[in-house]
């Protein structure tokens, strides 16, 4: 057999090894969350049986865990079975509560995520939110660290805010649904990864060179859909030149997407330019089967009346998004949200 040919194997090989792991760690996974909810459900049951007596849940909790850490090792603390018992209640409750969210599946076929995973959600005490990151989780494949970080910069409430009740509805449910340019804008995007100080003086360039950086995670800040193309991309007309900084594509809505950074207030002048950009792309660069081009211009300060008034009142192309370069607190965040639309 020759080299290629042996190479070729190995690939393969290897290939069908690596989703065999990734079965038995999803199936692994599953098993044991559906374990931990049936054990929640016979503690709370057992519970209900002996509610009249005082200290009851207490006492069996403590009894069931020395018992349990004999048989089976540490794993099963007071401290665990009590979040089994929360696991139930939570769950069975949501599965009530939110009865046209998965209407072919059983509880348990919910669960698909890691034990982990349930943890942090177990936290998230609205319904709708909690789901909504449960969703996310699962369609965008989100590490334990990356729901920790777009809980903590509020994705939920970033795209809630200023949607009715039955959008906000359908959000809970489907998550992040992108049909239009404006679904895929979020403002402000919070771009803490990319360690510049608050307060720090930096530069365009400075900016431009830590997003590319930290690309992977400015992909996921962006959202679903986005793949990168290219970074100072120049156009030329004329005897003149310009440069893009970044140029993504969107394969949800089939579109350029143009982002533009600014460092401090924006102006009129940079909104006029970022016409120039999209009309560019749309005129020489585009596709005829593909959408229109949208510009994204990231400014740390902006007046939304200036933005108003340069842009056409119909307009769905061009969108002007502050960007947060140090994470606030989600009451702060949620205040200069609200400012925001309101």
């Amino acid at each position: 057999m020759s080299t290629s040919s042996t190479n070729i194997l190995i690939d393969r090989i290897t290939a069908l090894l690596n989703a065999a792991r990734q079965k038995v760690v999803h199936t692994v996974n599953h098993t044991m969350v559906l374990t931990y909810f049936e054990i929640g459900k016979m503690i709370v049951e057992e519970e209900q049986m002996g509610k009249e007596r005082a200290g009851y849940g207490t006492k069996l909790l403590s009894s069931l865990s020395v018992k349990l850490i004999k048989k089976f090792g540490k794993g099963f603390s007071a401290t665990n079975l009590k979040q089994m018992r929360q696991f139930y209640l939570i769950y069975s409750k949501q599965s009530d509560q939110l009865p046209d969210l998965h209407k072919s599946q059983t509880v348990s076929d919910e669960f698909k995520l890691s034990w982990s995973h349930y943890l942090k959600l177990m936290r998230i005490d609205d319904i709708h939110e909690r789901q909504f990151y449960e969703v996310e989780s699962l369609k965008n494949n989100w590490s334990l660290r990356e729901l920790n970080r777009q809980y903590d910069t509020a994705l939920f409430t970033r795209l809630a805010l200023g949607k009715n009740k039955k959008e906000t509805l359908t959000l809970a449910r489907e998550g992040q649904i992108i049909e239009e340019p404006r679904d895929a804008i979020k403002d402000p995007y919070i771009l803490e990864f990319i360690g510049l100080p608050e307060l720090s003086a930096f530069s365009e360039n400075d900016l431009e060179e830590k997003l590319i950086d930290k690309l992977e995670h400015f992909l996921l800040e962006l959202g679903s859909g986005f793949t990168f193309v290219a970074r100072q991309d120049r156009i030329s007309f004329d005897d003149k030149h310009f440069r893009i900084d970044l140029v993504f594509y969107n394969r949800i809505l089939r579109c350029f997407v143009l982002i533009d950074l600014k460092v401090g207030e924006l102006k009129h002048q940079d909104i006029g330019q970022m016409q120039m950009y999209v009309n560019y792309y749309d005129r020489k660069i585009k596709l005829a089967e593909e959408n229109k081009t949208i510009g994204i211009i990231l400014c740390q300060n902006k007046s939304e009346a200036v933005v108003e008034f340069t842009l056409p009142e119909n307009n769905k192309q061009i969108f002007a998004s502050k960007y947060l370069t140090v994470l606030p607190s989600k009451e702060t965040l949620i205040k200069l949200l609200e400012t925001a639309i309101n």
